[in-house]
């Protein structure tokens, strides 16, 4: 399995309202593959290179410098760590502490410095899942494939499951004709099926309870539509893979799952858009940054969606919520996207970070209000 590390909502709305002379935000990509992570570590140290010549050039005190330098070169320097690594890796550190995040989506290379954190790459991480599991389920056999937003797919190593379904219910077989009771016949074996179905599902919740990964069920009926009234997995996708998984590979079924991952995404972006022109229609909602400034400064924002790659630089009044352009990025600025998506997370919006084509009329932002602006 990878090794991440995803922060939590409350976590993220911390994050969002750390103020401080120097807050450093570094995102690069990295590889789980260890013989190759050398490659990642050097553009670290290049980025942690970049962000402290800024400080520097902000007239940021030397002391303070040194203390950061300290947090981030003891990361570098951390072995263990660098043994274990997923797709990306978001850093964010003031001279006072250190955090480091293990993501499973791909991000680019990027060093942010202001008296706040950039956050929308991090936000990227929770927007859509990037990962799934497939849950490859017979009668016959259980598996859970893990299937990662790059590099092969492989079972987890997961002891908690049933063997079978036979096993499972203390049998010789679920389709054992003989009477014992009400477990007989064709119902009989709906029963022990149950049985089996609610087994793994608690295994499987055990196995994945920290990942915000979906779960894909590949089964054949009647076990795929008995599994799914039995379920109680919260991120079971609504869609699967049909047919029976026995003898298919990991790849295959990753393969497979990929496709329903994209098509879960797409389904989402395709959500919000479709209520961002119900609520447009009723001026509830807008694609001006200027407007979000205001409506997120004063709690207004329910949801919106940021591409997150786009750099507004300047500031936002913290009572007015009026914004000013900048010239350009230093260490006085910061994204005004970026603080408009923080200072809606904070007040409970629910936030999204996509890529530009995702966005109504490929805008910076796209805001949906809880009522219309005065």
């Amino acid at each position: 399995m990878l090794h991440l590390d995803l922060p939590s909502i409350p976590e993220l709305r911390a994050l969002a309202s750390s103020r401080g002379e120097a807050c450093v935000s570094i995102y690069l990509p990295t590889t789980p593959l260890t013989q190759h992570v050398g490659a990642a570590r050097t553009a670290y140290g290049n980025l942690v290179r970049s962000a402290l010549t800024q400080l520097e050039d902000g007239g940021v005190p030397k002391r303070r410098i040194a203390a950061l330098a300290d947090h981030l070169d003891d990361l570098a320097e951390a072995d263990g760590f660098w043994r274990l690594q997923a797709i990306s890796l978001a850093v964010l550190a003031t001279p006072d502490w250190i955090r480091a995040f293990r993501l499973p989506n791909r991000l680019t290379e990027q060093v942010h410095i202001a008296d706040r954190f950039h956050l929308k790459p991090l936000l990227r991480a929770l927007t859509f899942p990037h990962e799934a599991f497939v849950l490859a389920l017979s009668e016959n056999a259980v598996r859970l494939v893990e299937v990662p937003a790059e590099g092969p797919a492989a079972t987890v190593n997961a002891p908690e499951l049933p063997k079978s379904a036979a096993d499972e219910t203390g049998r010789a077989s679920v389709n054992d004709r003989s009477p014992s009771g009400r477990i007989h016949g064709s119902e009989g074996q709906k029963v022990l099926l149950r049985m089996y179905a609610r087994a793994v599902d608690r295994a499987v919740r055990s196995i994945t309870n920290n990942r915000q990964a979906p779960i894909i069920l590949a089964a054949a009926e009647p076990l795929a539509s008995i599994y799914r009234q039995a379920a109680t997995h919260p991120r079971l996708a609504p869609h699967g893979i049909d047919g029976n998984p026995d003898r298919v590979s990991d790849h295959d079924l990753a393969a497979a799952a990929r496709p329903i991952l994209d098509r879960l995404n797409q389904e989402g972006v395709e959500s919000f858009r479709a209520l961002f022109a119900d609520r447009a229609s009723e001026g509830r909602a807008t694609l001006d940054p200027a407007v979000a400034a205001r409506a997120a400064t004063h709690g207004m924002i329910d949801r919106i969606m940021v591409d997150m790659d786009y750099v507004l630089p300047g500031t936002i009044d913290e009572a007015s919520g009026a914004i000013e352009i900048a010239d350009g990025e230093s260490a006085r600025t910061y994204s005004i996207t970026d603080e408009i998506a923080c200072r809606a997370l904070a007040t409970g919006a629910e936030v999204m970070s996509v890529r530009a084509e995702d966005l109504p009329a490929r805008a910076p932002l796209a805001a949906i209000l809880r009522y219309p602006m005065a």
